[in-house]
């Protein structure tokens, strides 16, 4: 037994990340803190090769149970959910890139509200995750292929994450731009430092760019809470956040930001226009997501350029490195 140096360690890691928190408010509600590079909290399996295997405690939301799943798996399983297979390979990889880092950034920091023990959930409120059951029954015959492409771009950055200032980041990505990215204060509460709007003008070629929804007058009325003037007028955009996302809009004298019009109306993007007709509204979006972080279109069309993952993953996200994952995982309390 060796109890007393890993009370010891613990004891010294609790300290640094009381002594040196950074806060930053995350989508769902979640606060978290980026953590001291040694911080410490989930599983890990010693392998004769003395390398370490990490497993991931996901919330499998269809079974209502938590399983541990290797994290290499784990990662394949999301980028296979979340990014068309057939992407440039450079793409995937940078997918990977962004999925493993998300990961290991909450194993570093639990949320401790989901069930079992879960550290994360195989939903949109984490990262979508499906088991080879599931694209088996979503590919057909084409399963093999798809997988195997995934799994080498997976393979290929293996026990790399992305880091900013020693700590992992919180590698947020979305479909498809209109054209820039958000500075995630623009749509969540905080500025994370590597979460900077810059152009990305390969997303206009995505099947996703442009979107129209239609409401009734009524409808329209119901959702935001609010009457419409008499005159046939809808409202006005009073301005747009550096990344041309509607920042705040008015409607007959209420106030909105674009994200709250945004998920009211249930519209695909914040960036958004409207045109009134007799009874009839329409609502014309760029963009797919809330446009923070990395843009997956985006990511493959400079992938289509000739860009390696590494280059699209620093343009996306600014001033990060490229880490082993080793560093953040090695210290990890349960053993198996």
């Amino acid at each position: 037994m060796r109890m007393k140096p890993i009370l010891a360690t613990l004891v010294l890691f609790a300290a640094i990340l009381i002594l040196l928190p950074s806060l930053l408010v995350l989508p769902y509600g979640t606060t978290y803190t980026e953590p001291a590079p040694a911080s410490v909290a989930n599983k890990v399996k010693k392998k004769d090769t003395k390398e370490e295997s990490v497993s991931v405690a996901v919330y499998r939301s269809e079974k209502s149970e938590t399983m541990d799943i290797p994290i290499e798996e784990y990662v394949t399983g999301v980028v296979a959910a979340e990014m068309p297979s057939e992407f440039n390979i450079e793409a995937l990889k940078a997918q990977a890139l962004t999925a493993r880092t998300f990961v290991v950034a909450k194993m570093t920091n639990p949320p401790g509200d989901l069930p079992s023990e879960a550290v994360v959930t195989d939903t949109i409120m984490d990262q979508v995750y499906k088991d080879k059951d599931q694209l088996e029954k979503a590919w057909g015959k084409d399963y093999e292929k798809k997988y195997a492409k995934i799994e080498e771009a997976v393979n290929a950055t293996a026990g790399q994450i992305l880091t900013y200032d020693g700590n992992p980041i919180y590698a947020s990505f979305f479909s498809t731009s209109n054209g820039y990215t958000e500075n995630s204060e623009d749509y969540w509460e905080n500025a994370a430092p590597y979460l900077r709007s810059v152009e990305s003008p390969w997303d206009v070629d995505s099947p996703k760019y442009e979107d129209k929804a239609s409401f009734t007058v009524q409808e329209f009325e119901k959702k935001l809470d609010v009457t419409l003037p008499s005159d046939g007028s809808i409202g006005t955009i009073k301005n747009l956040t550096e990344g041309k996302r509607v920042a705040e809009a008015s409607v007959n004298g209420k106030t909105f930001s674009g994200r709250e019009i945004r998920d009211l109306l249930e519209l695909r993007s914040s960036d958004f226009t409207w045109q009134r007709s007799g009874n009839s509204i329409t609502v014309t979006t760029k963009g797919y997501g809330h446009g923070v972080g990395m843009s997956q279109y985006g990511a493959n069309g400079m992938a289509e350029e000739g860009k390696p993952y590494s280059d699209i993953v620093k343009y996306y996200y600014k001033d990060v490195a490229i880490s082993e994952m080793g560093r953040y995982v090695s210290n990890l309390t349960a053993q198996k």
